[in-house]
């Protein structure tokens, strides 16, 4: 069987996808255990997007999010660790405790978040890439937001400015279908959401979001328009989140069928048959990797159950940039 990457990529998106997933199903067993208090969203379901949307950047590009942030977070780059701690609010976090759950950042992995305002990292993800444009270098910026964000005003007014200044942006909604609860076709006439970009004369596509394959190339397609001043691109990523909204979300407005369905077509099962079947590795080698991801989260939850609270005297810092903004001038 052929595959139209190579066995290198097939091999990181397992162990990738694999670590994101049993990060959340630990993240949620703890939610349950009251050692993560506060709002949780969890990955489970979409981690193709992440795990195919590294494999399309650099390092140096940027990415910016919602609050369901976990995976995406741990696949830029910031450690496991890291990401637990802030969970359960201690100083080691990546936001030092101070984040929580949808949150997290990382300045040096170029992570900007993380925000928990519906919408409010679209603005933000636009502002990022017009100051890479005004700086003058290549980067890419993605921006991802929820179907349920699309229905924003900021969504329109960032698009049009985007358009109109050539942004390198790829704004990126990943349509789980459901938003908190309430399902796309009860919300919105155009139920495909990519057709959005029409409007403002902007390439807009469809994306398989349970196929890495499919979410690499379309952000690969993206990324390298936005690199050669092509300006931004919308894609509609069609993913499906296992559990609900958030921790607190029973998800009775679907059905099991509807769940069970999604399930067969799972990126994790999928690629791992892709590596089996080209013969990429053998039994005991995804063995391997499955016992290093369940050590590494385990590691992770020992770390931030040790990791100290944030000292009272954290509670003023890191509220105002120390310097002023490089793109700005007199």
């Amino acid at each position: 069987m052929q595959t139209p990457f190579g066995k290198e990529t097939y091999l990181y998106w397992y162990e990738i996808m694999l670590l994101l997933r049993r990060f959340e199903e630990k993240a949620g067993q703890l939610y349950g255990m009251q050692k993560i208090r506060g709002f949780c969203h969890l990955y489970i379901g979409q981690e193709a997007i992440a795990a195919g949307t590294m494999t399309a950047l650099r390092d140096d590009d940027n990415l910016i999010t919602a609050y369901r942030d976990h995976g995406l977070a741990i696949a830029k780059g910031i450690s496991v660790k890291e990401c637990m701690a802030e969970l359960y609010g201690k100083a080691t976090g990546c936001t030092k405790g101070k984040g929580g759950s949808m949150h997290f950042f990382s300045k040096e992995k170029r992570f900007f978040g993380g925000h928990g305002i519906v919408g409010g990292q679209i603005g933000v993800g636009a502002g990022i890439a017009f100051a890479e444009r005004y700086n003058g270098t290549d980067r890419a910026t993605i921006c991802i937001f929820g179907d349920g964000a699309a229905r924003q005003g900021i969504l329109h007014e960032a698009f049009n400015m985007a358009v109109l200044w050539q942004l390198p942006i790829v704004f990126v909604c990943e349509n789980n279908f459901y938003a908190m609860g309430t399902s796309v076709e009860r919300t919105s006439k155009v139920l495909d959401i990519y057709r959005l970009a029409d409007a403002y004369d902007m390439p807009g596509d469809s994306v398989d979001g349970m196929s890495c394959e499919e979410v690499h190339k379309g952000i690969e397609r993206a990324v390298r328009r936005a690199r050669e001043g092509g300006g931004p691109t919308f894609l509609e990523i069609k993913t499906y989140r296992y559990r609900g909204h958030s921790m607190s979300d029973p998800a009775k407005y679907r059905t099991k069928e509807e769940l069970e369905e999604y399930k067969e077509k799972d990126p994790i099962n999928q690629v791992l048959k892709t590596i089996m079947e080209n013969n990429f590795a053998t039994q005991e080698q995804i063995d391997m990797i499955n016992e290093k991801v369940k050590f590494e989260v385990e590691e992770a939850v020992q770390f931030a159950e040790e990791s100290p609270f944030p000292d009272d005297s954290e509670l003023y810092k890191d509220i105002y940039a120390d310097k002023e903004y490089p793109f700005i001038t007199d």
